[in-house]
């Protein structure tokens, strides 16, 4: 179960104080996968990462009965000096797992070759979302955050990634922004629609695919 109390968000836009996140408050019942919907800007990406602790809100507080991870592909909690398997190192270290298990997955899954061992500030922004995707799909979350991961690398590479995260859906759940409803109702059983700082939980995804697309009407 993961519980959104109050969360309100705003960002200063040239000057002028933008709401993204308004007084939001919701239940995410446990065993569900959710599916995030909104148009560009309604504050999906921001949300995710609010419930991932990466952004802070401006007041109110998530909780959960589970662990979650970050937002899957985001590499900016990753430091630029130091190299992919240096960052997966800590990565490990932070989540309590095993240190060269995850450094050996991320290896073989990202398919960096050499660059594994050279700063991620030498990246692709490819690059960085692989290794970052394999990182976390190297632990095991209670939760997943996903923000158009299946889009990260090649066809080859997008088939992977997706199995492994079929293979993690077995056990986990996930909530998941993405623009292809094929996807959405492929790893989705609900949703959230936010819309104008406010979002509405629907325990049917169908339901919450058809307001989202009247809203985008």
């Amino acid at each position: 179960m993961i519980r959104l109390e109050n969360l309100s968000k705003s960002f200063w836009i040239k000057g002028e104080q933008k709401t993204v996140i308004d007084n939001l408050s919701l239940t995410i019942p446990s065993g569900k996968s959710l599916a995030l919907l909104g148009r560009n800007g309604a504050g999906k990406s921001t949300l995710l990462e609010i419930i991932a602790g990466t952004l802070h809100a401006d007041s109110g507080r998530v909780l959960s009965d589970g662990t979650i991870s970050w937002p899957v592909g985001l590499a900016a909690s990753f430091h630029g000096d130091l190299t992919g398997a240096e960052n997966v190192r800590f990565i490990a270290r932070i989540y309590g797992v095993d240190t060269d298990d995850l450094v050996d997955f991320v290896g073989s899954f990202a398919e960096l070759g050499n660059s594994y061992f050279m700063p991620m500030r030498t990246y692709s922004s490819g690059m960085r979302s692989r290794l970052t995707f394999g990182a976390s799909m190297g632990i095991k979350f209670d939760t997943y955050l996903v923000d158009e991961v299946t889009a990260v690398g090649d066809q080859a590479f997008k088939r992977k990634s997706q199995r492994v995260f079929i293979e993690r859906m077995k056990t986990s759940s996930a909530i998941m922004v993405n623009h292809s409803m094929g996807e959405i109702r492929q790893f989705c059983n609900a949703g959230v629609v936010l819309d104008n700082g406010h979002g509405e939980y629907f325990d049917d995804l169908e339901e919450a695919i058809k307001v989202h697309q009247e809203i985008l009407r």
